[in-house]
Protein backbone atom coordinates (compact mmCIF):
# COMPACT_ATOMS: atom_id res chain seq x y z
CA UNK A 1 0.00 0.00 0.00
CA UNK A 2 0.96 3.62 -0.36
CA UNK A 3 -0.04 6.67 1.67
CA UNK A 4 -0.31 10.10 0.12
CA UNK A 5 -0.99 13.11 2.35
CA UNK A 6 -2.92 15.88 0.65
CA UNK A 7 -3.38 17.87 3.86
CA UNK A 8 -3.35 17.33 7.62
CA UNK A 9 -4.47 19.79 10.27
CA UNK A 10 -7.22 22.23 11.18
CA UNK A 11 -7.00 23.86 7.72
CA UNK A 12 -8.09 20.59 6.08
CA UNK A 13 -7.56 16.84 6.12
CA UNK A 14 -7.35 14.37 3.26
CA UNK A 15 -5.28 11.23 2.73
CA UNK A 16 -5.14 8.62 -0.02
CA UNK A 17 -4.39 4.96 0.69
CA UNK A 18 -3.68 3.17 -2.57
CA UNK A 19 -2.84 -0.34 -3.74
CA UNK A 20 -2.65 -2.03 -7.13
CA UNK A 21 -6.40 -2.58 -7.16
CA UNK A 22 -7.62 0.87 -6.15
CA UNK A 23 -7.56 3.50 -3.46
CA UNK A 24 -9.42 4.77 -0.43
CA UNK A 25 -9.80 8.47 0.26
CA UNK A 26 -9.69 9.21 3.98
CA UNK A 27 -11.53 12.47 4.73
CA UNK A 28 -12.72 15.14 2.31
CA UNK A 29 -11.70 18.26 4.17
CA UNK A 30 -10.30 20.12 1.15
CA UNK A 31 -11.94 21.80 -1.84
CA UNK A 32 -12.94 19.16 -4.38
CA UNK A 33 -10.53 20.48 -7.00
CA UNK A 34 -7.62 19.94 -4.57
CA UNK A 35 -8.73 16.35 -3.96
CA UNK A 36 -9.05 15.78 -7.70
CA UNK A 37 -5.54 17.12 -8.18
CA UNK A 38 -4.28 14.70 -5.52
CA UNK A 39 -5.94 11.87 -7.45
CA UNK A 40 -4.27 13.04 -10.67
CA UNK A 41 -7.80 13.86 -11.91
CA UNK A 42 -8.59 10.15 -12.12
CA UNK A 43 -11.46 9.05 -9.86
CA UNK A 44 -11.94 5.73 -11.63
CA UNK A 45 -9.65 3.92 -9.18
CA UNK A 46 -11.30 5.34 -6.05
CA UNK A 47 -13.08 2.51 -4.24
CA UNK A 48 -14.60 4.68 -1.53
CA UNK A 49 -14.22 7.69 0.72
CA UNK A 50 -14.28 7.41 4.51
CA UNK A 51 -15.37 10.39 6.63
CA UNK A 52 -14.51 10.34 10.33
CA UNK A 53 -16.90 13.09 11.46
CA UNK A 54 -18.90 16.13 10.39
CA UNK A 55 -16.48 19.03 10.96
CA UNK A 56 -15.64 20.88 7.77
CA UNK A 57 -11.89 20.29 7.97
CA UNK A 58 -12.83 16.64 7.37
CA UNK A 59 -16.01 16.88 5.29
CA UNK A 60 -15.80 20.09 3.25
CA UNK A 61 -16.11 18.39 -0.16
CA UNK A 62 -18.25 15.40 0.80
CA UNK A 63 -21.18 16.36 -1.46
CA UNK A 64 -18.88 16.81 -4.47
CA UNK A 65 -17.22 13.47 -3.70
CA UNK A 66 -20.57 11.69 -3.83
CA UNK A 67 -21.66 13.65 -6.89
CA UNK A 68 -18.53 12.29 -8.61
CA UNK A 69 -19.90 8.77 -8.14
CA UNK A 70 -17.79 7.77 -5.15
CA UNK A 71 -19.40 5.70 -2.39
CA UNK A 72 -18.87 7.59 0.85
CA UNK A 73 -18.94 5.95 4.28
CA UNK A 74 -19.67 7.57 7.65
CA UNK A 75 -21.81 7.19 10.75
CA UNK A 76 -25.54 7.93 10.75
CA UNK A 77 -24.99 10.90 13.05
CA UNK A 78 -22.39 12.39 10.73
CA UNK A 79 -24.67 12.01 7.71
CA UNK A 80 -27.55 13.66 9.58
CA UNK A 81 -25.40 16.55 10.78
CA UNK A 82 -24.18 17.16 7.22
CA UNK A 83 -27.71 16.85 5.82
CA UNK A 84 -26.73 14.18 3.30
CA UNK A 85 -29.14 12.14 1.21
CA UNK A 86 -27.63 10.25 -1.70
CA UNK A 87 -27.49 6.73 -3.07
CA UNK A 88 -23.71 7.09 -2.67
CA UNK A 89 -24.09 7.50 1.09
CA UNK A 90 -23.15 4.37 3.05
CA UNK A 91 -23.79 4.20 6.79
CA UNK A 92 -21.25 2.60 9.11
CA UNK A 93 -22.03 1.19 12.53
CA UNK A 94 -19.32 1.13 15.19
CA UNK A 95 -17.70 -2.29 15.68
CA UNK A 96 -19.49 -3.72 12.63
CA UNK A 97 -16.98 -4.47 9.89
CA UNK A 98 -17.70 -4.06 6.20
CA UNK A 99 -15.98 -5.08 2.99
CA UNK A 100 -15.03 -2.36 0.54
CA UNK A 101 -13.18 -3.69 -2.48
CA UNK A 102 -9.95 -5.27 -1.29
CA UNK A 103 -10.29 -3.71 2.16
CA UNK A 104 -11.97 -4.75 5.37
CA UNK A 105 -13.05 -1.70 7.39
CA UNK A 106 -13.79 -1.86 11.11
CA UNK A 107 -15.17 1.47 12.37
CA UNK A 108 -15.02 2.29 16.07
CA UNK A 109 -16.08 5.21 18.24
CA UNK A 110 -13.76 8.20 18.59
CA UNK A 111 -13.97 10.65 21.49
CA UNK A 112 -14.57 14.07 19.92
CA UNK A 113 -17.04 16.94 20.15
CA UNK A 114 -18.92 15.74 17.07
CA UNK A 115 -21.71 13.18 17.27
CA UNK A 116 -20.87 9.88 15.61
CA UNK A 117 -17.13 10.48 15.23
CA UNK A 118 -15.29 7.35 14.11
CA UNK A 119 -11.85 5.89 13.80
CA UNK A 120 -11.07 3.12 11.30
CA UNK A 121 -9.13 -0.14 11.36
CA UNK A 122 -8.32 -0.84 7.71
CA UNK A 123 -7.05 -4.22 6.53
CA UNK A 124 -5.87 -5.11 3.05
CA UNK A 125 -7.41 -8.49 2.17
CA UNK A 126 -4.61 -9.51 -0.19
CA UNK A 127 -1.65 -8.80 2.10
CA UNK A 128 -3.30 -8.88 5.51
CA UNK A 129 -1.73 -5.53 6.37
CA UNK A 130 -3.51 -3.54 9.06
CA UNK A 131 -3.59 0.23 9.26
CA UNK A 132 -5.14 2.09 12.18
CA UNK A 133 -6.54 5.58 11.49
CA UNK A 134 -7.52 7.68 14.50
CA UNK A 135 -7.93 11.45 14.43
CA UNK A 136 -9.82 14.08 16.45
CA UNK A 137 -10.12 11.95 19.56
CA UNK A 138 -8.67 12.87 22.95
CA UNK A 139 -8.32 9.21 23.92
CA UNK A 140 -9.23 5.73 22.68
CA UNK A 141 -10.93 3.08 24.81
CA UNK A 142 -10.00 0.25 22.44
CA UNK A 143 -6.83 -1.81 22.12
CA UNK A 144 -5.61 -3.36 18.89
CA UNK A 145 -3.38 -6.27 17.92
CA UNK A 146 -1.21 -6.91 14.91
CA UNK A 147 -1.10 -3.33 13.64
CA UNK A 148 1.37 -2.71 10.84
CA UNK A 149 0.89 1.04 10.40
CA UNK A 150 -0.63 3.65 12.67
CA UNK A 151 -1.98 7.04 11.60
CA UNK A 152 -2.79 8.83 14.84
CA UNK A 153 -3.53 12.36 15.93
CA UNK A 154 -0.83 14.04 18.02
CA UNK A 155 -2.34 17.50 18.21
CA UNK A 156 -0.59 19.42 20.96
CA UNK A 157 1.97 19.42 23.76
CA UNK A 158 0.34 20.30 27.07
CA UNK A 159 3.22 22.48 28.26
CA UNK A 160 3.23 24.49 25.01
CA UNK A 161 -0.54 24.93 25.24
CA UNK A 162 -0.21 26.16 28.83
CA UNK A 163 2.49 28.67 27.84
CA UNK A 164 0.35 29.96 24.99
CA UNK A 165 -2.58 30.42 27.35
CA UNK A 166 -0.39 32.30 29.82
CA UNK A 167 0.84 34.54 26.99
CA UNK A 168 -2.71 35.25 25.89
CA UNK A 169 -2.33 33.42 22.58
CA UNK A 170 -5.01 30.83 23.39
CA UNK A 171 -8.12 31.49 25.46
CA UNK A 172 -9.46 29.20 28.16
CA UNK A 173 -12.44 28.13 26.05
CA UNK A 174 -10.11 26.84 23.33
CA UNK A 175 -8.01 25.06 25.94
CA UNK A 176 -11.09 23.27 27.27
CA UNK A 177 -12.07 22.19 23.76
CA UNK A 178 -8.59 20.88 22.96
CA UNK A 179 -8.41 18.91 26.20
CA UNK A 180 -11.81 17.32 25.54
CA UNK A 181 -11.65 16.68 21.81
CA UNK A 182 -8.04 16.37 20.57
CA UNK A 183 -5.18 14.04 21.44
CA UNK A 184 -2.14 15.39 23.22
CA UNK A 185 1.38 14.04 22.86
CA UNK A 186 1.06 12.43 26.30
CA UNK A 187 -2.24 10.72 25.49
CA UNK A 188 -0.81 9.55 22.17
CA UNK A 189 2.10 7.97 24.02
CA UNK A 190 -0.26 6.33 26.52
CA UNK A 191 -2.32 4.86 23.68
CA UNK A 192 0.74 3.46 21.95
CA UNK A 193 2.05 1.92 25.19
CA UNK A 194 -1.30 0.18 25.71
CA UNK A 195 -1.34 -1.49 22.29
CA UNK A 196 0.46 -4.34 20.56
CA UNK A 197 3.20 -2.76 18.44
CA UNK A 198 5.17 -5.95 17.82
CA UNK A 199 4.37 -5.89 14.09
CA UNK A 200 4.20 -2.14 13.60
CA UNK A 201 6.52 -0.76 10.93
CA UNK A 202 5.55 2.91 10.78
CA UNK A 203 3.78 5.54 12.88
CA UNK A 204 2.41 8.64 11.14
CA UNK A 205 1.46 11.55 13.38
CA UNK A 206 -1.46 13.53 11.98
CA UNK A 207 -3.47 16.68 12.72
CA UNK A 208 -0.69 18.56 14.53
CA UNK A 209 -1.73 21.95 15.88
CA UNK A 210 -0.02 24.86 14.15
CA UNK A 211 0.60 26.79 17.36
CA UNK A 212 0.56 24.23 20.17
CA UNK A 213 2.78 21.46 18.85
CA UNK A 214 6.48 20.75 18.31
CA UNK A 215 6.87 18.38 15.37
CA UNK A 216 10.50 17.40 16.01
CA UNK A 217 9.87 16.78 19.69
CA UNK A 218 6.75 14.72 19.00
CA UNK A 219 8.48 12.55 16.43
CA UNK A 220 11.53 12.13 18.66
CA UNK A 221 9.57 11.18 21.78
CA UNK A 222 7.34 8.69 19.94
CA UNK A 223 10.37 7.05 18.33
CA UNK A 224 12.16 6.88 21.69
CA UNK A 225 9.10 5.32 23.31
CA UNK A 226 8.31 2.75 20.61
CA UNK A 227 11.53 2.17 18.69
CA UNK A 228 9.42 2.48 15.52
CA UNK A 229 10.09 4.85 12.63
CA UNK A 230 7.82 7.87 13.08
CA UNK A 231 7.01 10.75 10.75
CA UNK A 232 4.69 13.74 10.92
CA UNK A 233 2.18 14.10 8.11
CA UNK A 234 2.72 17.09 5.84
CA UNK A 235 1.25 18.21 2.54
CA UNK A 236 2.66 16.18 -0.33
CA UNK A 237 4.22 13.46 1.83
CA UNK A 238 4.16 10.03 0.18
CA UNK A 239 5.06 6.86 2.10
CA UNK A 240 5.37 3.30 0.88
CA UNK A 241 3.63 1.01 3.35
CA UNK A 242 5.13 -2.37 2.61
CA UNK A 243 5.61 -5.29 4.96
CA UNK A 244 8.61 -7.45 4.19
CA UNK A 245 7.99 -10.26 3.82
CA UNK A 246 4.26 -10.34 3.19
Amino acid sequence: MKLKVLSSGSHGNCYIISSQTGCLVLEAGLPWNKIQQGLNYDTSKVIACLISHSHMDHAKAVKEVMAAGIDTYMSKQTAETLGLNSHRLCILEPKKQCNIGDYIIMPFEAEHDADGALGFLIQNKKTGEKLLYLTDSYYCKYKFRGLNYIMIECNYCKDILDRNIEAGLVDEAMKKRLLESHMSLEHCKQFLKANDLSQCQKIILIHLSEGNSDERRMVREIEQLTGIETVAASEGLEIELNMLPY
